[in-house]
């Protein structure tokens, strides 16, 4: 399956919430979202109708995917570790979403939403303790260390990040701005997550 290319703001309006897939633009007055919060397409008024109990748990699934960007094969083996592991299945794959290296370059706000900072990663921007890793997928641990390359932070955006990110960075995680690097104190715990997945309907969906 190929990666959306399409205009993400429809992604948007088909979950009916912001995904914060378009950084800046989603803070804005000029988010789809506000302005036309109906589904994309023709009929889409006619698709705000009552959703049946599987529609809503597909809905949750869906939006989790566009939220962190990943693929459908790749979701389902995420859910599959989750399940495997101890603990709550739905927040194990909350967690698992959460320390993603594409999750966390964007919760440092060194990418202005996670496509962005997933953009960063691939191009080899961000280093996991003073090694260049290229992969979004990447688990980052305890006491990793994650920073910028020393050459792209000459860049106009990561100078201007020095002097502080703007976004509240999780207790997780400790950024050291003036020096574009973060440590990992801690694994996230749900209540690091604050985006609006009902998991427990993901896992439901899967269960059937």
């Amino acid at each position: 399956m190929a990666r959306y290319n399409g205009s993400v703001c429809r992604l948007c309006r088909r979950e009916g919430t912001k995904l914060f897939l378009k950084g800046d633009r989603c803070y804005s007055p000029k988010c789809s979202v506000g302005l036309r919060p109906t589904p994309p397409g023709e009929h889409g008024q006619a698709r705000q109708k009552k959703q049946s109990e599987y529609g809503m748990q597909l809905r949750e699934k869906q939006k989790a995917r566009r939220v962190y960007g990943v693929l459908e094969a790749q979701f389902h083996r995420y859910f599959e570790k989750a399940e495997a592991k101890r603990g709550i299945t739905g927040e194990n794959l909350l967690i698992t979403l959460e320390r993603r290296l594409d999750n966390v370059v964007y919760r440092l706000g060194f990418g202005t939403s996670r496509p962005h900072a997933r953009q960063l990663v691939r191009h080899g921007h961000i280093l996991v303790n003073g090694k260049k890793v290229n992969i979004p997928s990447y688990q980052v641990d305890v006491n990793d260390i994650i920073s910028v390359r020393e050459k792209s932070a000459e860049a106009e955006r990561f100078k201007a990040l020095r002097e502080g990110t703007g976004r509240v960075i999780p207790k997780w995680i400790v950024l050291d701005a003036p020096n574009l690097k973060a440590n990992i104190l801690a694994l996230p715990q749900r209540e690091d997550v604050d985006t609006t997945i009902q998991e427990h309907m993901i896992v439901e969906l899967y269960s059937r």
